[in-house]
């Protein structure tokens, strides 16, 4: 037989994902040796679109999807790769609920486009000149951009086998998630492939790790609010912390280096809505409920990373 078929597709994303699996080094090279790669765009082979687009349907073993879907590009693209792919995996957290960049649903598109090429100090942009999705130049080049949607996780486009969250995947969960996929140890379809604990459960900062029981929280506090304690729990310590409801693949990343987390990680299993969860988690441990009233932004907190598959619906702004 001969090797597996990799296929790799940035969407609406950082190359944070990209970067991740550059990370692997010498594993990298492992794992190029044991799969065939027939499409990695944009960021890492200089292929096109119809490149994928002719290969036949079903051709593809495995296939990762990075970045939300923000345009009618990227749709088309997730759809070509769902045909293709035996295994469509979301990989990383823009994929798998929207991410950060699915902050933008709180807005409509006109809004963020004056402000991007009208308001912004820096914009120098006389005419008022915004993106259109076509044009034509000197009277017969005719230019087409994709034209912007709303943001949507992969598994709002098209059906989803695996997820991988992360902001961007830890490359040690990435190495133990390509070790699953060579080998066929997989679990059920439709599963985010996870170590399956939370970020409390590796988290070192943990009060049940140090044998005594968890207080509830005095006061809430921001990051700028210093000097943020070094080893004691920071949820204790009033900084808002998701690490009860989040997956920690990561093996507690942030908060070792004295930053709470804020859910990139995706939910732990059974968790419909991520905010509502996070909410009820911290609203269940202050110790005064007006402690909440201290809670800035809750939306961008709760919702970081999950906007765009949360309960939560953009507003119909009418004219």
């Amino acid at each position: 037989m001969g090797k597996p078929k990799l296929a790799y597709y940035l969407a609406g994303g950082c190359a944070g994902c990209d970067i991740a699996i550059v990370d692997l080094a010498d594993y990298l090279v492992d794992v190029l040796n044991a799969v065939e790669v027939v499409f990695f765009a944009p960021t890492l082979a200089d292929v096109k679109y119809k490149d994928l687009e002719e290969l036949p349907d079903g051709s593809i073993d495995v296939g990762f999807f990075s970045g939300n879907v923000r345009n009618t590009e990227h749709e088309h693209i997730a759809k070509v790769m769902r045909a293709k792919c035996k295994i469509l995996i979301a990989f990383g957290i823009c994929a798998s609920c929207g991410g950060i960049k699915g902050l933008v649903n709180l807005h409509d598109n006109k809004e963020i486009l004056e402000k991007a090429y009208k308001e912004t100090f820096s914009t120098d942009n006389p005419d008022g000149v915004l993106p259109s999705p076509k044009v034509v130049i000197d009277g017969k080049y005719e230019l087409e951009l994709p034209e912007l949607t709303p943001a949507r996780a992969l598994n709002q486009v098209v059906s989803v086998d695996y997820y991988i969250g992360g902001c961007p995947p830890h490359y040690e969960h990435i190495k133990r998630a390509m070790e699953a996929l060579l080998s066929g140890q997989l679990p059920p379809k439709g599963s985010w492939i996870t170590m399956g604990h939370a970020v409390c459960d590796v988290c070192p900062r943990n009060p049940i790790k140090r044998g005594r029981k968890k207080t509830m929280v005095k006061d809430v506090k921001r990051t700028i609010d210093l000097p943020i304690p070094e080893d004691e729990c920071l949820l204790e310590a009033g900084y808002l912390c998701f690490g009860p409801v989040t997956q920690g693949d990561c093996g507690a990343r942030c908060p070792r280096v004295n930053m709470p987390c804020r859910g990139c990680g995706g939910p732990i299993p059974g968790v419909k809505d991520f905010g509502l969860k996070a909410m009820s988690a911290i609203g269940g441990v202050l110790e005064e409920i007006d402690l909440a009233d201290k809670v800035i932004d809750p939306v961008h907190l709760f919702y970081r990373y999950t906007l765009p598959v949360s309960l939560l619906k953009p507003i119909e702004k009418k004219d």
